[in-house]
């Protein structure tokens, strides 16, 4: 049943460290790629203070926290938010889109807002796989058959995934930083000590003082991780806590730790995932139509969009946004981000 609640990443350092991080992800690295001409100026973000109520529906293991807009019977998006941010990314994109006659969804991932796990029993696994087939149920408990999915970093990444394993889902992409798709054995190898540097929290998540820190200082730590990743965005304590509240999710610790240590090979995922990625260890390409995306001032690691396009085989545009915009894409230049969504199924 659907019920109504009410609401309440980073740049490598330097042109060289970008490309040490196509290492992590397994794919080759040219001398250079002409970029895409296209060149966006962005754009301030709107003035959307959040969102009116919330949605729930149940959905595999978990029931599902989700905004809701625009037309019931318009074409389907689907907006996945990235670590350690939230659904309010969007808040300045979904109006956009609603306007546009779109069904616009924009759900919690598992461990954040509003989004519970159905079980105590079920593992609190952040593992890629398991993130992306909690979207495909999503999509299934609210009917909807093919979707364009558009994301930054957890949710780029998720967005990625189901592109490549179940092409007939996604009608098109919006991948901010591309190809995010990893595997264990590519994380295993080692990268260059500036590299290394730039996913210092993914070592200190991997000790148990790692963990503790986190769940002891879980606010102060996201909003370290907010102003590095975007140095030149000047976010507000308002923004800042309205999204920090769905880190209060009771399972958001777990999952964190989860997922960077699974990327690391230190834990376990669940069997009945083993199939998805061992596919995606193979860094299967992506045939949908897709944008890429990049901000000229995200300081969190990321590949060079050199490195990945040869992974998108359908139609496909890369686009550079300036004006200091760093990770959190879509909150920092909304208006590009949505443009993007109208363009790609046009593609």
């Amino acid at each position: 049943m659907i019920a109504e609640i009410n609401l309440e990443r980073r740049r490598l350092f330097g042109v060289a460290a970008l490309g040490v991080a196509a290492v992590r992800l397994g794919l080759p690295t040219p001398a250079h790629t002409a970029p895409s001409k296209t060149i966006i100026a962005a754009t301030a973000a709107g003035g959307h203070n959040g969102f009116e109520a919330l949605k729930s529906v149940k959905a595999g293991d978990l029931e599902v926290g989700y905004v809701e807009a625009g037309a019931q019977d318009g074409p389907a998006v689907l907006l996945l938010h990235g670590w350690p941010y939230d659904i309010h990314s969007y808040v300045d994109v979904v109006p956009v889109l609603a306007a546009e006659g779109y069904r616009v969804i924009v759900p919690h991932l598992r461990g954040y807002g509003t989004t519970r796990f159905l079980s105590e029993a079920t593992p609190r696994n952040g593992q890629q796989s398991a993130l992306a087939v909690d979207m495909i149920a999503l999509m299934d408990a609210l009917d909807i058959s093919s979707a364009i999915i558009a994301g930054y970093d957890w949710g780029a990444r998720t967005a990625d995934i189901i592109a490549a394993l179940w092409p007939e889902r996604c009608r098109a992409l919006v991948s901010v930083s591309g190809y995010l798709i990893g595997s264990q054995t590519i994380n295993a190898r080692p990268l260059p000590p500036k590299a290394e540097l730039a996913w210092w929290y993914q070592f200190y998540f991997a000790t148990e003082r790692g963990r503790l820190g986190y769940e002891a200082n879980t606010r102060e730590f996201a909003r370290l991780i907010w102003q590095t990743a975007s140095p030149s965005w000047q976010f507000d304590d308002a923004t800042f806590e309205r999204s920090a509240k769905s880190l209060d999710n009771p399972d958001h610790v777990a999952i964190t730790i989860h997922n960077y240590r699974w990327r690391l090979g230190l834990v376990e995922g669940e069997a009945r995932f083993d199939t998805c990625e061992e596919k995606l260890a193979m860094g299967p390409k992506i045939s949908v139509p897709t944008i890429t995306m990049e901000g000229d001032a995200n300081a969190a690691p990321h590949p060079d969009p050199a490195v990945y396009a040869t992974k998108f085989t359908g139609k496909y545009q890369h686009r550079p946004i300036t004006g200091g915009i760093g990770h959190n894409l879509p909150q920092e230049a909304p208006r590009e981000f949505a443009q993007a969504v109208l363009d790609v199924a046009r593609l």
